[in-house]
């Protein structure tokens, strides 16, 4: 009798460990962590505009929207930055609400498109659209409410961050592709 509850226990944790709930909680919390861990590697090995230049912390939330869909990587960019300001003071409490809505913006487009083309396409439009939409809401938020801007120019981001948007198009759907075939996942 012992060894039947031993063995109904043991496929319990492994039901729940290979469940899909499982996976897209342990993986949103896995990519979270390295949308906090990456933005500091490159800071530490490229200088303090590394992050401006590579965008290591929008790579977690473009692998979470393409890997587990559009809650887990609005949760991964939420948890990514505030976190982050939290533990290491980056990005800056002045730029932490503009770098948040950004990052819940591609979240959101990358997940979407994602249902409806391939990846690369997906994260493509997003790259384009999403940063239209940010200048928009950055427009609203500056003119309309009075948000104070510091400096933050989209264009000039993008012209800085040209290296990460290669990082991103290069990297992202590999990686995505890589773990949604090992995770036996479809992002639904």
């Amino acid at each position: 009798m012992g060894k039947v509850e031993t063995i109904k226990k043991e496929k319990g944790i492994l039901g729940t460990l290979t469940s899909t709930k499982a996976k897209y909680i342990i993986g949103t919390v896995l990519l979270s962590g390295i949308g906090i861990a990456l933005p500091r590697i490159f800071h530490i090995l490229a200088g303090s505009t590394a992050g401006s230049t590579f965008l290591p912390m929008h790579i977690a939330v473009l692998i979470a929207a393409l890997t587990f869909g559009v809650i887990s990587s609005t949760a991964v960019a939420g948890i990514s930055i505030i976190f982050s300001y939290l533990l290491t003071g980056m990005p800056t409490v002045a730029r932490l609400p503009y770098m948040l809505i950004e990052l819940v913006i591609y979240a959101v487009l990358l997940g979407l498109f994602n249902k409806k083309f391939n990846s690369y396409i997906s994260l493509i439009a997003t790259i384009v659209l999403g940063r239209i939409i940010y200048s928009g809401v950055l427009f609203a938020l500056i003119n309309w409410i009075g948000l104070p801007t510091y400096g933050i120019s989209v264009i000039e981001s993008i012209k800085v961050g040209i290296p990460g948007i290669i990082i991103q198009l290069l990297c992202v759907p590999v990686i995505a592709k890589v773990m949604n075939e090992r995770l036996n996942l479809k992002n639904e």
